[in-house]
């Protein structure tokens, strides 16, 4: 795909099932050499997880289209179109296909709802992290209101004794500050000091520390990942 692209909407669809097959297959595709849509996809996940965790799944009862089919209007039968057809040919499957039209369009008006309401903070920066290898490793969203999210996208062997430390370099003279320690979670939000608000270009960088942090106050360990943040868009 090529030209401005809303990175966003194309996210969310995705995330939500709302692309075809053909065109879900082309934003994977697209996710291994545009690192914007993989962290445009996470953080969509993300805002939609309460979704999904705060639902429990609940049995359908066999009498479900039975009272469905009770308190729908009478309607004229196959007979009125070919009276040698039974009255009630296929009637249970016609209005099976109604219901669950009805029950979908009311899932995606929920979902709708909950998606608007749920994308009234959003993060100021966002910067993929990579490997010296340049491979995605994570996912930082800076909120600009002394919170940031981190979302590991891989795997990390943390040794005993050790621990993962965000980092961010708000500028050359104050020098990177401590965003906060990441376990090993697959995001995490991280409480971090007070700041100035993040800027585009600004680095974020993860590094293994000694278990509780850094002693010095500055990135000490080894990096495991970094990269410069961009606006959001």
């Amino acid at each position: 795909m090529t030209g401005e692209r809303d990175y966003a909407a194309l996210a969310d669809e995705y995330v939500l099932g709302l692309l075809d097959a053909a065109e879900a297959v082309t934003i994977e595709a697209d996710m291994e050499r545009e690192p914007l849509l993989v962290a445009a996809i996470a953080a969509s996940r993300e805002r939609f997880l309460p979704l999904d965790a705060g639902a429990e799944a609940v049995p359908v009862r066999d009498d479900l289209w039975g009272r469905i089919e009770a308190s729908l209007p009478p309607q004229a039968g196959p007979a009125a179109i070919d009276p040698a057809l039974p009255a009630n040919d296929n009637r249970t499957n016609g209005w099976r296909k109604i219901a669950v039209a009805a029950i979908a369009a009311t899932v995606i008006l929920a979902v709708g709802l909950s998606f608007s309401l749920m994308r009234t903070i959003d993060p100021v920066v966002v910067a993929v992290l990579v490997n010296d290898r340049g491979e995605v490793q994570a996912i930082v969203e800076d909120f600009g209101n002394e919170s940031a999210t981190v979302r590991m996208l891989v795997d990390f062997d943390v040794p005993p004794g050790k621990t993962i430390q965000a980092w961010t370099l708000p500028s050359r003279e104050i020098g990177p500050v401590s965003l906060g320690l990441v376990d090993t979670a697959r995001s995490v939000r991280l409480e971090g000091p007070v700041l100035q608000p993040p800027r585009d270009g600004q680095l974020y960088e993860l590094t293994l520390e000694q278990a509780g942090g850094s002693p010095t106050g500055r990135p000490t360990g080894r990096i495991l990942a970094k990269g410069l943040a961009k606006l959001a868009r």
